[in-house]
């Protein structure tokens, strides 16, 4: 990678053409980060299809890349976008959410302090329709998030976790280890914040790193989300997936 690439933070948007018309908001709180000297971002936005009403709400910047592919689904699109994320960074941004003043500052701030931590994330409030948020109890403390321990918390609530992966900011190298987003309808974004936990300790902050909009039309406030069969079955294979990334171990090869 060229000097510039290595301080380059990518931003990877997933979009379909429902939450299009938010990309000139994401864009906005975009451009109003202030990032540590001689950093800069790329925002890479896939969108989880081929429709003319994304391509037309994309921002004319430079800084931002921008391709169409078959629909599979925002983890799908996600992992689609690593092909033109370079840098040693990536940064989760919907389409649909907002970046606060100095989220991906302390991101990079964090991750560039400490080489053991391998995935950040942050507080998160919900932006609800009036333009009020709401924030949620049980906001770990401000520090590292030990190996286990997102798991340990999701298996005893309810398959709910206490840092929210719509905040994550990973190393690019440990994401591409793992695959990228699972391969699932849903939870996809959960199936890779447990994967990372397992293999690599994280760090959450108390400030807030992102706006969570609620809206009608999101893929999570959908009926077959909350599917009863569905959900166990999301849930098992995130949870085996974990527990056999933190229990395994290279073996060597068999000899004759």
């Amino acid at each position: 990678m060229t000097a510039a690439v290595d301080r380059r933070i990518a931003v990877v948007t997933a979009v379909h053409a429902p939450s299009a018309g938010f990309l000139a908001e994401a864009y906005k709180s975009l451009c109003a980060q202030e990032l540590l000297p001689g950093w800069s971002w790329h925002w890479v936005i896939q969108e989880d299809g081929a429709t003319d009403e994304v391509r037309g709400q994309v921002p004319d910047d430079a800084r931002v890349t921008f391709r169409q592919g078959r629909p599979g689904g925002p983890g799908v699109a996600r992992t689609m976008a690593l092909a033109r994320a370079e840098g040693p960074y990536v940064k989760i941004l919907d389409a649909d959410d907002l970046l606060p003043a100095g989220a991906l500052a302390r991101d990079l701030a964090v991750l560039e302090g400490d080489p053991e931590i391998g995935w950040t994330t942050s507080r998160a409030l919900d932006l609800l329709p009036d333009g009020s948020t709401a924030g949620f109890p049980g906001d770990p403390d401000e520090g590292p998030i030990e190996r286990g321990a997102v798991l340990d918390f999701w298996t005893a609530n309810d398959h709910r976790a206490q840092v929210h992966p719509a905040t994550l900011c990973v190393r690019r190298d440990l994401l591409l280890a793992l695959g990228g987003w699972m391969a699932l309808p849903a939870s996809e974004d959960t199936g890779l914040l447990l994967a990372l936990n397992a293999v690599s300790r994280g760090w959450f902050s108390r400030e807030v790193g992102l706006l969570y909009r609620k809206w009608e039309g999101q893929v999570t406030g959908q009926a077959a989300h909350v599917d009863p069969a569905e959900r166990e079955a999301r849930m098992a294979v995130v949870e085996a997936r974990a527990r056999a990334l933190a229990d395994f171990r290279l073996r060597p090869p068999l000899t004759d």
